[in-house]
């Protein structure tokens, strides 16, 4: 999932991520709010006085600020602990769904942890309360429906195949995001662009075709996710209006996103599942026949849960000032650490026709990347 992309719309998507990339020709800079920009600015200039007044190392981001090897440092660990949040996700997740099978009811609570979590912060005032209007609220009630959508199908397919294979399939997602914004934005790319695309499609499709694990639910689940989120972002960026509230940062945005969409997806469990994920709890950890215990299965639903929303939490924060080539390496690397760290956790055979495919996919998502920022950049100057 591309876990900043939908904030572009607001003009707070962190600066230098794929969410700020321009297209060459249709999409406009990202404007950043004026209290937001003058405080980051005050911000830039006394970290460049004092390193100027100790001599210490700095270093001029894409966006012109001044970055010190501290804040280097900082990026850096946020990354470390972007990378750690992400895979204990996707582990705690794959141990839930393999000994309870109700991956509705499971994302539904996920997304009930997070919005509490939010909510603790705000209430102790670890991070200021945005303010919630009316507005914002009709702003982000279709974000929010893009958004379970996405994580629904993302938990599903990771119910139904290895981890390994849905990260995969979702390498897909810049391939839907090049198609939808042709369709709806009307966004045109230079060819090299779509060339780069080549590889990611050829590696899926081989990585697909030899994937042990493969089911048809497991695959269109993990394509209905990458539509979905491209969806939000895309909607993001042509439906939702801009804000001057300082307090209404990335990670903010995220966790009132967060909250609608408890209530959103709510009826849902009940409607696709009914009542039979209580009945499965039961079932699962009752009994000779138990696979885990009660304490033991709600703590690892926690855990998944709570993982989840502090893992692009942590993602808003260490993407915030990075350049868009650091950005697209950090998330290229993120994908195959979750990819081989899944495999040995749970000794998924592997072929190497499907090693190769998935290996191909993941540097093809890394080339178009490079590439599409090149372009964006080089579009950038001459504006």
């Amino acid at each position: 999932m591309d876990q900043v992309g939908f904030v572009g719309g607001l003009g707070l998507a962190p600066a230098g991520t794929k969410a700020t990339a321009r297209t060459c020709r249709m999409q406009r800079p990202s404007r950043v709010a004026p209290a937001h920009r003058a405080r980051r600015s005050a911000l830039v200039k006394m970290s460049a006085a004092k390193d100027a007044a100790t001599g210490g190392p700095v270093e001029i981001s894409s966006t012109g600020e001044v970055q010190s090897t501290q804040q280097r440092l900082r990026v850096g660990g946020f990354i470390g602990l972007w990378y750690v949040f992400n895979i204990v996700y996707n582990i705690s997740n794959k141990t839930v769904l393999n000994v309870y099978p109700y991956p509705w009811f499971v994302a539904w609570i996920q997304l009930v942890i997070g919005a509490a979590y939010a909510i603790l912060v705000w209430a102790t005032r670890l991070r200021k309360m945005p303010n919630i209007n009316t507005d914002l609220i009709k702003s982000l009630i279709p974000v929010a429906i893009f958004h379970n959508v996405g994580h629904v199908a993302t938990v599903v397919s990771l119910g139904a195949v290895a981890v390994s294979f849905t990260h995969v399939v979702k390498a897909m997602e810049p391939f839907v995001n090049v198609v939808a914004s042709a369709i709806i934005l009307k966004s045109v790319f230079p060819i090299p662009v779509y060339l780069s695309l080549l590889p990611v499609v050829g590696g899926v499709i081989m990585a697909s075709v030899t994937e042990v694990s493969f089911t048809w639910m497991g695959f269109m689940s993990a394509m209905t996710s990458n539509f979905a989120f491209v969806g939000r972002n895309i909607y993001s960026k042509m439906g939702m209006a801009s804000t001057k509230d300082e307090n209404l940062n990335g990670a903010n945005l995220f966790a009132v996103m967060s909250c609608i969409a408890v209530v959103l997806l709510a009826p849902f469990p009940f409607i696709m599942e009914g009542t039979s994920f209580i009945t499965g709890w039961k079932a699962v950890t009752s009994g000779a026949g138990a696979a885990i215990t009660s304490a033991k299965l709600a703590q690892t639903i926690g855990i998944s849960g709570l993982f989840f929303h502090m893992y692009q939490e942590v993602a808003f924060l260490a993407l915030d000032s990075v350049h868009p080539v650091t950005h697209s390496v950090a998330n290229t690397v993120k994908r195959v650490v979750i990819i081989v760290t899944s495999i040995i956790v749970f000794k998924n055979p592997v072929t190497q026709a499907n090693a190769l495919g998935s290996a191909i996919a993941i540097v093809g998502v890394l080339l178009y990347s490079l590439i599409k920022n090149y372009y964006a950049e080089k579009e950038a100057k001459k504006a």
